[in-house]
């Protein structure tokens, strides 16, 4: 069993908060300093990369004491300004005193996220296709409009489950600018599936300090139940072993059918984030 200490959850929201502070600074670049707000603070960062971008969060605090309340009075006022909310994803494993200062400054809970791990060190094969129909293949320049098309045709015709509806929607057009953004982080690489040579679904990995961020999977609506989410989980995992990693995560709402799939494949709930919003 893979066990979630304070210091594995330390780990796993280090990488968390690498990952949009990178891809936040890829925004930057492209929309000009001005318009993006990056504050690293207590272990963690905020950060607000323009309207409606899904890493406008404050992530990766809690594990290097609480953060006093002009941290979050300065950062609620920047973010006032840019007419946005302010979001706080918390570790369960985290200072539960950082969760009271949050609701005493009037953060409101709206849900929360599941972070479920693998340890690497179980996997004993590399991973095949489900089929000798399907490939999985790490793309190339030629590839990334396809890998694109098919993540976010994937994310916004997601599978209906018996869980709590997500608290956030984005659109096409934004999910776009954001995964291109990603994408330029360090470590981040992509993944397409294909059955009998054309386009099933698309997958990301980054890989930070010994930890396999599963950073997402889609597959096509029309290839779905045909085993393609589950053979990029274990391309994914199968190449990450064999680079160094010791554990892989990824995060999920709650009850959903990714959740269901990972859990098949043999991760292990951790942790949960808490999602507090104030504005």
């Amino acid at each position: 069993m893979l066990f979630a200490t304070a210091s594995l959850a330390k780990r796993i929201e280090k990488a968390e908060a690498t990952l949009i502070t990178e891809a936040a600074r890829a925004t930057a670049s492209r929309i000009g300093p001005d318009n993006v707000f990056i504050r690293q603070f207590g272990g963690g960062v905020a950060i607000h990369a323009g309207d409606g971008a899904p890493f406008n969060k404050v992530a990766g605090l809690g594990f290097l004491g609480v953060p006093d309340g002009q941290h979050f009075e300065e950062i609620e006022q920047e973010l006032a300004a840019r007419n946005s909310p302010v979001q706080v994803e918390i570790s369960t494993l985290a200072y539960p005193a950082l969760a009271r200062m949050l609701t005493e400054r009037g953060y409101a809970l709206v849900g929360f996220e599941n972070v479920l791990g693998l340890a690497l060190d179980r996997l004993e094969h590399p991973a095949e296709p489900a089929t000798p129909s399907m490939s999985i293949a790490r793309t190339t320049a030629q590839d990334d409009e396809a890998w694109l098309d098919a993540v976010l045709t994937g994310f916004l015709n997601a599978d209906t489950y018996d869980g709590p509806a997500s608290h956030e929607s984005f659109d096409r057009d934004v999910l776009r600018r954001v995964y291109e953004d990603m994408a330029s982080a360090h470590g981040f690489e992509r993944f397409l599936a294909r059955v009998d040579g054309k386009v099933a679904g698309g997958a990301s990995l980054r890989i930070f300090e010994g930890v396999a961020q599963l950073c997402g999977a889609a597959t096509l609506p029309e290839y779905r139940r045909r085993g393609v989410q589950s053979a990029l989980l274990r391309y994914r995992l199968a190449d990450s072993a064999q680079r160094g990693c010791d554990v892989a995560v990824v995060t999920t709402m709650p009850g959903s059918k990714s959740q269901q799939n990972v859990q098949r494949a043999g991760f292990e709930l951790l942790y949960a984030r808490a999602i507090l919003v104030k504005g």
